[in-house]
């Protein structure tokens, strides 16, 4: 038997969903909470010493955070091509404006406090608001327009068409979607910083994110209503293959209203997701009032795990559907690389992953504590 057969090819293509959906997991719950608080930093924090506190609570930990984004583009990438080449593509310009928004994040942190002006470093303060708030409004927009479905088509020789434009993805389901992911990440800044901040930003931090963690339950809430009465859901009408060469055009599809409801209706047990999404997004709400530092963060972890979750359930096995053309929608079983590609990449997955995992729990480790505003203010070398 040939190595890489000890795994069956359903198999890999199940553990590779897996696997990208712990990618997008883990960079919602590191990175998000630097873009909550990029989001946040013009409202809970006043004073230049107060936003230096708020910017140097994630300082440390923010360039590793942007790990999760960069493994889940690889994986994406080599796992599922087909879904890199259409949505990367087909979203170019969503993608360009959370590149450019990102990118003003690293020069806000290094160039804000180059200038001892306040016009200076109050430019760079919105900087950092738009380095947070337009990743989180669009990363949440483009999940409204794949449970929509993406307006693109398929050739017999495999070229794509995208037939949608960048203000067609704006549509209302898609905004309330983005809401939800900034109302989202906003509460997990905000617990974040609860535990890394004293005084008037962790007061502000904690009105806010109880707020938005209220928020987050409603507009959760909503979305799944909206979703079960008024948007149609995909659903396999043929043969499944789950063992078969990547062929997007074997196999024909169907929209019906409540499909993507129907995974939760034949396993009950996943329901778990949007229990832990309504769940988690309460409890922080209880954990910041009661002025919980570790619990919130955990609870608004947990909340954002059942919120990704709950979609990556509902959608499974699809990946990409398809507005334009239901039948080249793609799946898990029909879009993904070759058996050999998806095991070796498991193999130096299992290698590196958690070295990454250790490291990332080592950095947190030594730098866990409260950000001390008088050593910023005394000049400290190693802050922002």
């Amino acid at each position: 038997m040939i190595l890489h057969e000890l795994i069956s090819y359903e198999h890999l293509r199940l553990i590779w969903w897996v696997l990208l959906g712990v990618l997008l997991i883990g960079f919602a719950m590191t990175d998000g909470f630097d873009l909550g608080i990029g989001a946040l930093l013009p409202f809970v924090a006043r004073t230049d010493v107060e936003r230096r506190v708020a910017i140097n609570s994630i300082g440390p930990v923010w360039e590793g955070n942007q790990v999760w984004l960069i493994l889940g583009g690889g994986a994406i990438f080599a796992a599922w091509p087909q879904l890199y080449a259409v949505s990367f593509s087909g979203f170019y310009l969503a993608m360009f404006a959370i590149l450019m928004a990102l990118i003003l994040r690293p020069v806000g942190f290094k160039y804000r406090s180059k200038i001892d002006s306040p016009r200076w470093r109050n430019g760079w303060d919105w900087a950092l608001f738009i380095g947070g708030f337009v990743p989180a409004l669009i990363f949440g927009v483009a999940v409204g327009n794949v449970l929509q479905g993406v307006p693109f088509r398929l050739d017999d020789t495999m070229r794509i068409f995208y037939d949608g434009t960048f203000f067609g993805l704006l549509n209302p389901f898609a905004l309330l979607c983005g809401v939800l992911s900034v109302c989202m990440l906003l509460t997990h800044g905000a617990a974040w910083l609860e535990v890394k901040t004293e005084g008037a930003v962790s007061d502000r931090a904690r009105s806010i994110g109880s707020v938005t963690a209220l928020l987050t339950l409603a507009l959760f809430v909503l979305a799944g209503v909206w979703l079960y009465y008024g948007i149609d859901g995909y659903h396999i009408t043929s043969e499944i293959v789950r063992g078969g060469p990547s062929n997007p055009h074997a196999k024909t599809v169907a929209l019906a209203p409540m499909a993507w409801f129907a995974n939760y209706q034949a396993a009950p047990w996943t329901l778990i997701a949007p229990v832990l999404g309504v769940a988690g997004a309460l409890a922080t709400f209880i954990a910041l009032r009661a002025r919980g530092e570790v619990s919130a963060l955990l609870c608004s972890n947990i909340a954002i795990f059942g919120v990704i979750a709950t979609v990556g359930v509902a959608m499974f096995p699809f990946i990409l559907p398809s507005s334009a053309d239901p039948n080249v929608s793609l799946t898990v079983w029909d879009a993904s690389s070759s058996h050999l590609t998806l095991f070796i990449m498991l193999v130096a997955t299992a290698v590196f992953l958690p070295i990454i995992l250790l490291y990332t729990a080592f950095v947190y480790r030594v730098l866990w504590g409260k950000v001390d505003a008088k050593a910023i203010e005394s000049g400290d070398s190693h802050a922002y």
